[in-house]
């Protein structure tokens, strides 16, 4: 809290769930931005750091209520809100320039008849929606450094798209045959009281659910289809894993090309991703676990060939809060901002 002052002020609108809690631990580390604005309405007067005292000593704010003129004092604005918050406030923002990576799911999708299907209510800022940038630094970097407003992938999509992405861009894969098997933990489900995320329910168990359709599947399939260039159609089951963070990722393809060697794949990922600071593209048989990315802004991809059969499957793990949200949030910050990418992401996952 002391010290030269820093270069960026950055707001925060809903800091008190988890990505915003996640976007506070990362923030009050980053060696040039500041969190100069929290706000909360139902938190207002409330110290940050009497709410997490994880804190403490890192941050002297008070949660305040959400004001555009306040928040325009900003170099860039974090949503970290349920979805339909942002897309309220968004068309005062944009007016008044000011930058804005959004973290909820208001404006991922392009098509607001779409979006209206799969979140039940109307979209009440659709002409923002095609101003929005797709927060997805490895495929949209160049879009990111002059956008007004990003937003921010979803987690489950993040892991998703970066499993499959080299696979679509070399067309080595059939696009209407993909599965995505894929499983988090408690903390996807948001920071509030719900019966399936109490201890005595979702401890000691694994179960699948929003099988018959999830609202990240059409977020999945816009970016595939993007990242292919052709339509894709994508069967997504997520499960809820009895641990706080992380997400697994398995994802199968059939190959078009039978005579593609596992090796083959390996190097066409390592080559996709050798110059992406935050994708790991592991030892060919490697088996990455949620583990080796907890805390951490890093996206673990390893690839098998079961019985040299015609399908490829990708392991891919982040973690939810991480590079599945508020750390993908920064590294967009600093990419809006001409920053290093990897300022404030630095550290490594924790272990155990």
């Amino acid at each position: 809290m002391s010290g030269a002052a820093k270069a960026f002020r950055a707001g925060i609108v809903g800091g008190t769930g988890y990505t915003g809690v996640e976007l506070l631990r990362l923030l009050v580390n980053h060696p040039v931005v500041e969190v100069a604005r929290i706000t909360s309405r139902s938190e207002a007067g409330t110290a940050v750091a009497d709410m997490f005292p994880s804190l403490r000593g890192h941050l002297d704010l008070e949660f305040t209520v959400p004001d555009v003129a306040q928040l325009s004092e900003c170099d860039v604005v974090f949503f970290a809100t349920p979805h339909n918050v942002a897309m309220r406030m968004m068309p005062e923002l944009m007016a008044a320039g000011v930058r804005v990576v959004d973290l909820s799911a208001d404006f991922r999708l392009r098509d607001a008849d779409l979006w209206s299907r799969w979140y039940g209510e109307p979209h009440i800022a659709p002409e923002l929606l095609a101003q929005a940038v797709y927060g997805l630094p490895e495929i949209n970097r160049e879009k990111i450094k002059d956008a007004q407003l990003v937003a921010c992938p979803g987690c489950y999509p993040t892991a998703v798209q970066l499993g499959f992405l080299p696979l679509l861009e070399d067309s080595l894969i059939d696009p209407m045959q993909l599965i995505a098997n894929a499983a988090s933990g408690a903390s996807g489900g948001g920071r509030q009281a719900k019966i399936p995320m109490l201890l005595a329910e979702a401890g000691d168990n694994f179960n699948a659910y929003g099988a018959s359709g999830h609202r990240h599947l059409p977020e999945i399939e816009q970016g595939l289809a993007d990242i292919a260039n052709d339509p894709v159609a994508v069967t997504f089951v997520p499960h809820l894993l009895p641990m706080i963070r992380g997400i697994h990722a398995t994802l199968y393809a059939p190959l078009r090309d039978s005579t593609l060697s596992l090796a083959d794949i390996q190097a066409l990922f390592e080559e996709r991703y050798a110059n992406e600071p935050f994708v790991d593209v592991m030892p060919a048989g490697s088996h990455p676990q949620t583990r080796y990315v907890k805390g951490a802004n890093y996206c673990r991809i390893a690839l098998h060939r079961p019985l040299d059969r015609d399908v490829i499957v990708v392991l891919s793990v982040i973690d939810n809060l991480v590079k599945g949200a508020s750390g993908q949030a920064v590294q967009n910050m600093n990419i809006m901002l001409g920053l290093p990418e990897r300022a404030g992401l630095e550290g490594a996952a924790l272990l155990p």
